[in-house]
This record gives structure tokens, sequence and C-alpha cells, in this order.
């Protein structure tokens, strides 16, 4: 079935019938696939009625629709579920880059785990000998520290790390703001014979340990060391003597800062303003525990260190 027209020349143009075009399609994409398109481009069609069939792999035919500009409109094979995208990739990515951040956490929180006792104090408050006690289960000879001395130590708890900090006034610095950070807790050792001479150093540098904010938190022994020797303080004396002059000692620094820099806001004040220092008006724990490294009396210090 055709369909005839005449053309402004004189001509007469047969236009082929839709059914017949896609009859001969079919017989030329059986026998001859090559030739089809180039038949198909030099039939004289309306492009309305045009409908041009491709061949595939299973030799079934799929039909593309001409709009009248002549641009082919999206194959129904490739109208398939819109919107739909393999997210098997994108969740991947996610899983790795959470495995990646949480193995960083668990590496840096392992490597910033607490687990070392700070041994501090004066020089000769029995520092070194109370750390060989510990340690090594013996009394060993000492002498005035210049660098820390590193110990594992072994509780019912856990293990435990102490560190001898050197008492040396150049020194103690220095090495504690180095192990600060990885402390659990603080043993302050004091002499107690000669407590009450060098009351006003001692007051300072303990003012200076439980000021400072890693410390903040973190349960601290005042040990009252050589009551084996017979003009030792007892730790009952020591403790008043030591909340006295931190008393003082917090009113000297305060003015100190106020008339350096008025608005600081970096200075820990001890205690309650409104009252004299106290161990009790603190955050962390503070207890006194009297003992001697030489004897050795060292049972208190032992049951401390099993409680961490």
């Amino acid at each position: 079935r055709t369909s005839a027209a005449l053309s402004p020349c004189g001509r007469v143009n047969f236009f082929p019938s839709q059914k017949l075009v896609r009859r001969l399609c079919s017989i030329f994409s059986e026998h001859l696939p090559r030739g089809l398109r180039a038949c198909v481009d030099h039939l004289p069609l309306e492009p309305d009625n045009f409908g041009t069939v491709i061949p595939h792999k299973s030799h079934g035919m799929e039909k593309i629709n001409r709009n009248p500009g002549g641009k082919p409109s999206v194959p129904p094979m490739a109208a398939g579920p819109a919107g739909k995208l393999d997210m098997t990739p994108i969740w991947l990515a996610v899983i790795v880059v959470f495995v990646t951040i949480m193995l960083l956490w668990v590496w840096k929180r392992k490597r910033s785990a607490r687990t070392d006792v700070l041994l501090t104090g004066l020089c000769d408050s029995g520092k070194t000998l109370l750390f060989s006690q510990l340690v090594l289960g013996e009394e060993k000879e000492s002498f005035t520290s210049i660098k820390e001395n590193l110990g594992v130590l072994q509780t019912t708890s856990g293990e435990l790390r102490l560190v001898d900090i050197p008492g040396h006034e150049r020194l103690r610095g220095k090495f504690f703001d180095q192990y600060k950070n990885l402390a659990k807790a603080v043993i302050f050792v004091v002499d107690s014979v000669t407590v009450q001479k060098e009351i006003r150093d001692v007051a300072d540098f303990l003012y200076t340990i439980l000021a400072d904010k890693a410390i903040a938190n973190l349960p601290v022994v005042i040990l009252c060391n050589k009551q084996d020797e017979t003009l030792a303080k007892g730790d009952g004396v020591i403790k008043s003597l030591l909340e006295k002059e931190i008393n003082l000692v917090r009113q000297t620094r305060t003015s100190q800062l106020e008339s350096v820099d008025p608005q600081s806001t970096d200075a820990v004040y001890l205690g309650r303003p409104d009252k004299d220092f106290e161990f009790g008006q603190l955050s962390q724990k503070v207890q006194l525990v009297a003992c001697s490294a030489k004897e050795p009396q060292i049972d208190d210090v032992v049951a401390f260190l099993d409680s961490l």
C-alpha cells in the first residue's frame, strides 16, 4: 500500500505506508544488516510516518521515533527505571573512611593513655629510694638525680609506669611538664624532718602541681617520708603547715598575676576565695600518707597504687 503526491515540478512522488516500511526493514535486517541503514536513509518518507528499526544482538528490533525536528528520542530500551544508581562503590568508600577513622582513634587513645605515676618533690626527700623499693623491692644507693628514672610496676589492678622526677629546682619543672599529660596519679614526697624549714619551697612547688590543669582531676598523695626518724613531723602537722603556707602562696600569686595582666583567665585559684585554703576544697582527691622508704614502711603507698 502506497500513497502519492504531486510535486511542484509535476512529478508524482510515492510514499510507502508505515507497515510496508517496517516489513522491508525487517527483511533487510535479517538478510542484509549493512544495507539497512543506507536503504532507510534514501527512502523518501515523511518524518511523521517514519520509524527506524535497528538490529540487536538477539536479532530483535527496537524502534526509535523521530520527532518533527529530526532529533531521535530516547529508545524504549534506555528508558529503564529512572534515578537508580549502583551505590556499591559509594558504600565501600564510606566503610573504608569509617574504619580508617576508628583505627586512628584507637591508636591515638592507646598512645595517650594515662599509665604513669609521677614521683615528685624537693631534693633529698627520699624519692629515688622509694622508687627502688617499689620497683626493685630493695634499697639501692642513690644520689641527687639529674634525669628521670623510669620503672614498670605490677599492681593488682594492672601495670603502671613509675616516673621518678628530679627534685632540683632547675630540672623538676621541665620533667614534670614532659610527663604530666601521661600521669594517672601524683605522689608528692615530703621530707618529714626538714619540712618546716623548707615549707616555703615545698608549698610553692606543690601549689604549682595542684594548679596545673593536666592534674586537675587526678588523685594526689602527699607522702610524709622518713617517719622512722626521731625529729620527723607527723602527717597531721605537715598537713596543717602546708595548708597555711599554700594560703599565703595563693595570695602572692594572685596579686602578682593581677599586677601583670588584670584580664588574664589562665590563673587557677586553688580552693575557695572566701575561706582559708584547705585540701578538702580541691576538685581532685588529696590525701596525706605517712611512710618510711628506708625501713621500709610503704604498705599504704602500695595500697594506693593498687587502687589505681
